[in-house]
């Protein structure tokens, strides 16, 4: 069959199965008693046939102008073309429009410039847009800024991931994936284990208490109103597109630059790597095939300590070690992350597919050569990006 006449079958199946998933939801089919009261009559999650369907035309991402946001957009676009986006992000420092100038123009891609926390904002995207689904990348993410402000994480991480839930709740959306961190469950230093999901939550800093109270209001919101809802808790993600304040993207940018490779401490500090696109296709299979209320660790298991990835990069770079520079450690520093994905391989067959070393010399060279893309963050010229690509009547 012709590659267009392919495309049209699938089209017309797509429609097809979107009407009957609509009309699912009938008044005769709704049930009574203990469901989420939501704007139309009462809800309930999705059968599990359905959810195993991946019936999802219209997403809509927060946090899409972000790392991993920016990535799970480029992704769905490569894998489910037939996917409508909406990217729902407020544009902070962390957040670039250039990044996704391929969509600027794009057939069934839509920008909404908002902040998460902002209810009536969320009401009137929802409204207008009517997303099958939400996927919740938006949060402020860096842990030395948390220990400057713990309220601007507070705001952004645990209220708005708040009002987020409860904007979906009051609109129907008929599944919300909240994307976390391994972080939440502390320091494991001094110890060979891992976290499995139902490990207590420790978390150390302000960031990672600000994403521990999310993931608690995901599943209050899940038992209480009978949301479906699903977690993901990520390892440290890399590659493409990440802001130049992480460790990797901060360490090669710094080595390009000519000056020192600032290491915390003694820099055997543990983290567990994971590669963003094989964290995009984790949120997608949780997404298509997760289960109602569940947790699930994104995880490579994959550890290095910081002071071998800083001196991998300086290899791939071909510079001296003598151009790392040991600086005062971070208030309250975890040693040592490690999350145990057992869950997610065994119940919905994910497996990683990029080994830390092809990964990481893939994100050197990636940076090497889009030097015009982190020049323009460092010199703040991206943040006039949204007025030229996206706003309202350019």
């Amino acid at each position: 069959m012709p590659a267009s006449a392919a495309g049209a079958v699938r089209g017309r199946f797509a429609q097809t199965l979107a009407i009957a998933r609509r009309a699912w939801y009938n008044e005769e089919k709704r049930p009574q008693g203990r469901a989420a009261c939501v704007r139309g009559g009462p809800r309930f999650p999705l059968p599990p046939a359905r959810a195993c369907w991946g019936l999802y035309l219209k997403l809509l991402v927060t946090g899409g102008a972000g790392f991993i946001g920016s990535n799970f957009l480029f992704y769905m676009r490569e894998k489910h073309p037939q996917t409508e986006l909406v990217c729902l992000d407020k544009l902070t420092y962390a957040g670039d429009a250039e990044t996704l100038a391929p969509f600027c123009g794009a057939p069934g891609f839509a920008f909404v410039r908002a902040d998460v926390a902002d209810g009536a904002a969320l009401d009137a995207a929802l409204e207008e847009h009517r997303p099958d689904a939400v996927v919740h990348f938006a949060a402020e993410s860096h842990v030395d800024r948390s220990i400057a402000d713990p309220s601007v994480f507070v705001r952004t991480n645990t209220a708005g991931t708040q009002a987020l839930l409860e904007a979906c709740r009051r609109h129907g959306v008929e599944r919300f994936h909240h994307v976390s961190t391994d972080e939440v469950y502390g320091d494991l230093d001094g110890t060979e284990e891992r976290s499995a999901e139902d490990a207590p939550l420790r978390p150390s800093s302000p960031y990672a208490a600000s994403k521990a109270g999310a993931d608690l209001l995901c599943a209050a919101y899940a038992r209480t109103y009978g949301m479906f809802v699903t977690v993901s808790r990520s390892s440290n993600n890399y590659g493409p597109y990440q802001f130049p304040e992480k460790l990797i993207p901060r360490m090669v940018v710094s080595a390009l630059r000519g000056e020192p490779l600032p290491v915390y401490g003694d820099g055997l500090q543990v983290r567990d790597w994971l590669h963003v696109r094989d964290h995009c296709a984790a949120v997608d299979r949780i997404l298509r095939a997760g289960r109602a209320g569940r947790v699930y660790n994104v995880s490579a298991h994959c550890e290095r300590r910081n002071i071998d990835v800083v001196r991998l990069i300086l290899e791939e770079l071909g510079l001296p070690l003598s151009r790392i520079r040991h600086v005062a450690d971070r208030p309250g520093h975890d040693r040592r992350y490690a999350a145990d994905a057992s869950r997610l391989r065994e119940e919905l067959g994910w497996e990683p597919e990029t080994a830390f070393a092809a990964g990481l010399r893939a994100a050197v060279r990636w940076y090497l050569a889009h030097r015009p893309w982190w020049e323009h963050i460092l010199s703040g010229e991206y943040q006039s990006a949204y007025a030229r690509l996206f706003a309202p009547g350019r």
